[in-house]
């Protein structure tokens, strides 16, 4: 019934109703920061612009659609929730808060990204999972400074060449798409420490042995005829991981350029989630 009556509230501007869906936010938090996730919010609470030192903002699970221009008075702010919420496009002002540190995207309805993206030079990690992006967003690829890309489940097909121009990037999760062979471009990447395909279409790995940086590879959930080759202390998530004598035979196998097993009965079936809380 609690959420039926806040619903039911969002729909009236009134600043008394307001404050029932937000409480007391009429001075500047001490930990300079504002959670109103799950709210039922429909229009974003300009008063809170006028905290123009506050650091972390969080509009998670609400049903908020744009978000206005004072936004861009919030000039320190480093982290910004607008997942689980009803955006079709990004909001630009959300490209002039130029201390962005991490952006999160996921669970909207987005399919593209605007190209003033690019103006967060300090975007560290960014969560565009669960939206409706066919194409990777080629703004993303000027985000010099990224270091966690979550993309997953979406529809994408393939990434582009000029991903590997993100040297800082250590992680990426592409769980939940559409690739039917394994991205061409990370093979360059050997930066990478994460590399997270589950959950896809991908019918053979190439070896990943000679990306020295990678510690972790999950590929489980995908029509795989073999296991994908790792260096030396790599940990593998998927078909055949546990086991090591065959772990060795089929590495051996790709360097050698031999045919690969064909499809047995998977060992294992784990699964490893990204981490939900992001460190900051």
């Amino acid at each position: 019934m609690g959420n039926t009556i806040r619903a039911t509230i969002a729909f009236i501007p009134s600043k008394k109703c307001q404050k029932f869906l937000i409480g007391d936010l009429e001075e500047m938090p001490l930990d300079k920061m504002v959670d109103v996730s799950g709210s039922q919010l429909r229009r974003f609470p300009v008063q809170i612009c006028s905290f123009t030192r506050l650091v972390k903002l969080y509009l998670s699970d609400n049903k908020l659609r744009n978000l206005p221009q004072e936004l861009k008075q919030l000039q320190s702010l480093q982290i910004l929730a607008l997942d689980f919420n009803g955006f079709r496009e990004l909001p630009i002002v959300v490209c002039s808060l130029k201390q962005l540190s991490i952006l999160y995207l996921g669970n909207n309805r987005l399919h593209t990204l605007p190209s003033e993206l690019s103006l967060l030079k300090e975007l560290k990690t960014l969560w565009i999972e669960t939206n409706y992006f066919s194409d990777f967003p080629d703004v993303i690829c000027e985000l010099r400074s990224l270091k966690t890309l979550h993309v997953g489940y979406n529809q994408l097909r393939c990434l582009p060449k000029g991903l590997n121009r993100l040297e800082d990037l250590s992680s990426i999760w592409l769980s939940g798409n559409l690739f039917s062979e394994f991205p061409e471009v990370l093979l360059e990447m050997h930066f990478l420490d994460v590399i997270d395909v589950d959950r896809n279409r991908i019918r053979r790995f190439p070896s990943l042995a000679h990306l020295k940086g990678l510690k972790l590879v999950i590929y489980d959930h995908n029509p795989c005829v073999n296991a994908p080759a790792v260096a030396e202390g790599v940990r593998r998530v998927g078909r055949w991981a546990t086991n090591t004598e065959e772990i060795k035979e089929e590495n051996n196998k790709q360097r050698a350029g031999e045919p690969l097993t064909e499809t047995k009965e998977p060992q294992i079936e784990s699964q490893i989630e990204p981490d939900q809380d992001a460190t900051f």
